[in-house]
Parts: structure tokens; C-alpha cells; sequence
């Protein structure tokens, strides 16, 4: 028996097709085991959920352009222009290149900002700010790799309930 054991979730920007396909031109069994996914991880850190009711419906998750290239209908200004909640992954080197992105793609210098360094590890370590700020406090921290990028309203101080504690909701749980 062979283990390949990675951390995360492999079906993030991992490389669990090309293994597969390779173990299968070769008739070896294999099984895939997940594991939870630093983008969860993360928000599980700072106490948010990412669809919060009336402000944002969708997380878009990325990364920026480097080595590998992105799809040009999938860079960050496009997404950007969503408003919608976003989590970019192996970019914080680059901090500086995606808030210039993030802002030319229509998000306001105000929108809330994290990076989780090492999300759910023992030395995590979470830096919030704006648009504005951000570069400067993850430079401060000397966070330059392992860490998420997560942007958006989810982030700010606006929050509405959702309806599953509404005492008139109702569902095939409740009476």
C-alpha cells in the first residue's frame, strides 16, 4: 500500500485528476480521502459564513495568475465585479497586485479583507483591514505564502439573520 497524504482538501488546486488517471492506466485501486479545505477552515477561524442572506449569495474561489495561467474570463477584475464573496488562494505574495486587481474590478477601498495564515494549524495566524490597509498589515505580519485571501461584504459589520431561527419559519423539523 502507497499513501500520497497532502493537506486541505485535494480537490482544490491540488492534483488528484492527474494521479487518478495515471493510477488507472496502470490498474491500481486507489481511494480518495478528504480532507477539509483551508478556505473552510478559514472562515470557521474568523467566526463567518460566506452567504450571508441579503449581502452575498456566492463565493467565488481563485487564485491569481503565475506559473500556471488563469483563463482570461476567470482574473481577479472579472470576478471582482460580483460583489460577491471571494476567497483567492496562493496569491498573498502578490498581496499588493490583487488589491490593485480586486479595486479595477469594482470593489470599493473600504471592503473588508482577511488573510489567514495557516488556517487551522497551531501557528495560524489572521490579519484583517480594508482594500486600503491590507498590503501594509501582511507585510507588517511577514506573511508571504500559506495564507487565503478572503474579500468581501461577508466580512464587514453588516449582518442580517437567517431565517432558520425565525420563530415563523417552518420546515419538516418544525411545527
Amino acid at each position: 500500500s502507497v499513501v500520497r497524504l497532502q493537506t486541505g482538501d485535494f480537490s482544490i488546486y491540488g492534483s488528484i485528476r492527474e494521479q487518478v488517471e495515471d493510477l488507472a492506466k496502470l490498474n491500481i485501486d486507489y481511494d480518495c480521502t478528504p480532507g477539509v479545505s483551508s478556505f473552510l477552515g478559514a472562515s470557521s477561524a474568523l467566526g463567518v459564513e460566506y452567504t450571508v442572506p441579503e449581502i452575498s449569495q456566492s463565493v467565488v474561489i481563485t487564485r491569481m495568475e503565475g506559473r500556471t495561467p488563469v483563463p482570461p474570463k476567470e482574473s481577479i477584475e472579472s470576478f471582482a465585479a460580483h460583489q460577491t464573496s471571494m476567497v483567492i488562494f496562493l496569491s498573498v505574495q502578490e498581496i499588493e497586485k490583487v488589491v490593485e486587481k480586486l479595486i479595477a474590478g469594482g470593489y470599493a477601498k473600504t471592503t473588508p479583507i482577511a488573510v489567514v495564515y495557516k488556517a487551522t494549524w497551531a501557528d495560524e495566524k489572521v490579519v484583517k483591514g480594508t482594500l486600503e490597509d491590507i498590503a501594509k498589515k501582511v507585510k507588517d505580519a511577514g506573511i508571504r505564502k500559506t495564507a487565503l485571501i478572503m474579500v468581501g461584504e461577508f466580512l464587514g459589520k453588516e449582518y442580517n439573520n437567517s431565517k432558520l431561527y425565525d420563530k415563523d419559519f417552518v420546515h419538516e423539523f418544525r411545527g
